[in-house]
Formats: C-alpha cells, structure tokens, sequence
C-alpha cells in the first residue's frame, strides 16, 4: 500500500438514480483500498469478491473493535461494546441460541402473520391519496410491525422504538450529545421491556430468551440477552426496512423489469435476490474489523496489516469475476451467491426473515398494484444524508 496516495471517501458516493455508479466496477483493480471513514479516521476497503468472502469467516478479523478500530462516526460509537465478545467462541454460544429462533420452521409459520400485515398495509395504500409515499406507507411499517409481534414490543411503543433507533443510527446527522440520549432511551426501554417479560412473559421471543438465560446463565447473560435484543430489533427493522424501499426503487425506475416481474410473479424469488445483490442495503460501514494479525490476500502480494482497520466491501457484489455482467439487473440470475448478509459465522441471523418479508411484501405490491410506477423521475429520488444506512427518504408511488 502506498502512503502518498490520497485515502477516497467512505462510503463511496452514489448516483442520485437508482442505479449503481460506473466506478464500483473497478473497485477490483486494487484489491486494498485506503479509505477515509466518515469520522475522518482512516481504513482499508477489501474490494475483491473471494477475498471478502473468505475474510468474513477469518478469525484473524477481529469484531472486538472498540477502543482499537479507526471509528466510524466521531459521534457515535454505533455498536462499539466493550462488555460484549463478537469473536468466537464466545460469539458462536451466544448465536446458537439466538439463532433457535430463526428456524426455517418458525419463520415459516411466521409468513402467515406476515402477509396479513402485508394486506392491511396495501388496503391503507388502496384508501390513500395518490401518489403514495411508498416509505412511510409500506416499507417502514412492515418491517416494524413484524418485528416487534416476534420479539413481543406492545404496538403503543412502536413509534417511540422507531425514533430511538433512527437516533442510535446516526453517523453524523445528530450532534454527539442527541446521539447519547437516543442511546441511553433505548437501553432504558429495552430495560423495562426485559422486566416487564421476566414478570409476565409471553409468547414471543424475548420471553423465550429470558428463560434460556434463567436456566443457563453461561449461555446469555442478562446483559447479553439486553444485546441481543437491541441488536434484533435494530436490524429487523432498519435493514429489511431500506431493502425494500430501495428494491422497489430500483425495480420501478426499470419499467420493463418491472412488467417482466409483474407478468411472471413466481419470479418474486429470484428477483429478491437479485434486487438484494444489486441494490445493497447500505453500506460497508457494518463490517468493520481489527485485524489482530497480518493477513494475505488471494493475489498472493497484498498484505492486510496487523493493527489495521479493515471493511468487507458489500461492493464486491459488483464483482465482474463472479457475476455475469454485474451491472445488469437480471430477475432470472441463477448464480447469485451475493454477499449482502455477509458470510460464515457472520452470516446475518435474520436473513430468512429478511429474505420472506422481502419476498411477500413484493409479490403483495405487485399483485395489488399492477400499475405501480415511480411519480417521480428515479433522478429525483433523494438518499438520506448522515445516517448508518442508504435508501430514499421518500418514494412516490402512483398506480
């Protein structure tokens, strides 16, 4: 790696269309990228799609970043815990009983629930004003909802949940005092939640993850489950919640995929993934890693050096060497092994959740809405500034 070189900004800028930048293409031709993180601190971007993927199951990247790792946000700590082991083995006792509660069973019985909430939500389109404000309309909603039957949150929280999270998400688009309050909020609620479940449980998960930690505090402290907990609602709601609203962004701004899609619903599937792939959730900024070792790449030349802090580029996922034409959105792509929730032992622990809302709620828009179109050029379309996540603040829909 070379000193002289100015590091590029992370993350790494996008066109205001729904369609990804020329650039990310030729991120490859550097397999280590020096970046600049939003908080001014610098990182090195692994950029190759077979050294990512094999990076994510390395136990030479550490996950234990606080207090060595280059920080993301000068404000925000964002999932920084000194208190809580992300590395195996302690992490991999902790994922297995979470993990219980993403059985391909349990989530299949879940779908039902899902598509319930999904018909409600579309009835409230049906009613509306046109255009619709696909955001705040659907996507944000249905994710929320979801999450929140299957950890147990009473429905009057919901809206408290969603505004303490958007606070905890910031990068820098509140100051580090309003950041630290939404923090502190949240760790509160989760609190009372906890005890509230503890004195009465239910049928729900939190409930289900206070009794492991009764019976067997070695497996899920009290603080970790409290972890848990936080780290479930934050990423069943925010991340399925950007998905979405993008994919469909995405889709629209390509009337004649989205015709092709609307003709042939059993294509939803392979669409998903596809919109998955292309249409990445955010960014990188949640793969952030402390190399504890030096780490050779795959070209055999490149070493990622000990002390350094290291992101797994989502961006790979553009990676000419494993997808076939990348830039091309293809709903019938069958070689789509995508790296958008990570891989090995960090595999995303909601990722069949994700995938089934994703999945009903595209089939449910499509169905209901055959004539769901963009009301606004997808040139228009305006991304969030400041926050952990891409997406679209808004997305008029009309149909």
């Amino acid at each position: 790696m070379s000193g002289d070189r100015c590091p590029v900004g992370y993350p790494l800028p996008w066109a205001s269309a729904p369609d990804i930048p020329e650039a990310w293409t030729t991120l490859r031709e550097q397999p280590l990228l020096e970046i600049s993180l939003p908080s001014g601190e610098p990182a090195l971007l692994v950029t190759r799609y077979k050294d990512v993927r094999r990076l994510f199951a390395d136990e030479r990247l550490s996950r234990n970043t606080f207090g060595r790792a280059s920080r993301v946000s000068a404000s925000n700590d964002l999932f920084g815990d000194p208190r809580i082991d992300n590395d195996p083995p302690r992490y991999l006792t902790e994922r297995a009983v979470v993990m219980r509660a993403f059985s391909a069973r349990r989530i299949e019985a879940l779908r039902t629930v899902v598509k319930e909430i999904v018909e409600q939500l579309l009835d409230e389109m049906e009613r509306g004003p046109q255009p619709a404000e696909l955001m705040e309309a659907f996507a944000y909603p249905l994710p929320i909802l979801v999450i929140c039957h299957m950890l147990g949150v009473p429905p009057r929280d919901r809206a408290k949940f969603r505004r303490l999270i958007d606070g905890f998400l910031s990068v820098s688009r509140l100051p580090e005092d309003e950041v630290e309050e939404c923090r502190r909020q949240y760790w509160d609620y989760l609190t009372e939640l906890i005890d509230a479940k503890r004195a009465e449980p239910g049928d729900d998960l939190i409930s289900e993850l206070i009794e492991i930690s009764r019976e067997d505090p070695s497996k899920l402290t009290g603080y970790q489950l409290q972890h848990w907990v936080k780290t479930l609602l934050i990423a069943g709601y925010v991340t399925t919640a950007s998905q979405l609203g993008t994919s469909m962004a995405v889709l629209l701004h390509r009337p004649e995929v989205a015709a092709e899609l609307k003709a042939d619903l059993p294509l939803v599937p392979s669409a998903v993934e596809e919109l998955l792939r292309y249409q990445i959730m955010g960014t990188s900024l949640g793969t952030l890693r402390y190399a504890v070792e030096d780490i050779e790449l795959l070209d055999g030349t490149t070493v990622v050096p000990k002390g350094s802090t290291v992101l797994l580029s989502q961006e790979s996922n553009m990676d000419a060497d494993e997808f076939e034409n990348p830039l091309h959105l293809d709903i019938r792509r069958t070689e789509n092994h995508h790296l958008t929730f990570g891989a090995g032992i960090h595999f995303c622990a909601g990722a069949a959740l994700a995938r089934m809302e994703l999945q009903e709620a595209t089939e449910g828009l499509l169905r209901r809405f055959p004539g769901l179109r963009l009301a606004v050029p997808g040139e228009q379309l305006k991304r969030p500034e400041g926050g952990f996540l891409a997406g679209y603040t808004e997305i008029p829909v009309s149909w």
